[in-house]
């Protein structure tokens, strides 16, 4: 491993530890040349490479950076954390692994992102479901939004209905 620093690739592991449940190892490392430290993470590359196939057809590399800046801007302004959208990619991406197909429909990508942003905000998945979905008209919003409130538990004391 090279020193961001001074770029030797001289050094010794300080400590390890396990991160991001188990997914990745975290490595402090400290430079035999200049003895700065600096930490490095190691993440199983799967063995498997997606491709996402789109509405139209086409083909394209599957792109996690992709995927949470889509999911980023359904959450734009909403009282999100950012590690729990990236949460949210892991169990999408988890999901996809485990099913072990080479190709994907952009499609079932979607409804696994709408599936899980419908637990994390409810404008957050109107607004994902609206691309998503590709809505025609108003209409078409006012009977997702009904959906999802139907499918709801019992109603929160002192919120009222909106439909």
């Amino acid at each position: 491993m090279r020193c961001p620093y001074c770029g030797q690739d001289n050094d010794k592991v300080i400590d390890s530890r396990a991160t991001d449940g188990g997914q990745a190892i975290r490595r402090r490392r400290q430079c035999l040349g200049c003895h700065k430290r600096f930490t490095t993470y190691e993440h199983i590359e799967a063995t498997i490479r997606l491709t996402v196939i789109k509405k139209d057809g086409t083909r394209v590399p599957y792109d996690r950076d992709k995927l949470l800046a889509g999911v980023q801007k359904a959450c734009f302004k909403r009282p999100i954390a950012l590690g729990t959208l990236q949460t949210l990619v892991d169990g999408v991406e988890e999901e996809l692994y485990r099913k072990g197909e080479r190709e994907i429909a952009s499609v079932e990508i979607g409804r696994l992102v709408a599936d899980r942003l419908r637990h994390v905000d409810q404008v957050a998945y109107v607004r994902f479901a609206s691309v998503y979905k590709q809505f025609r008209d108003l209409d078409d919003l006012l009977d997702e939004v009904r959906e999802m409130l139907a499918s709801q538990p019992e109603e929160t004391p002192g919120q009222g209905k909106l439909f």
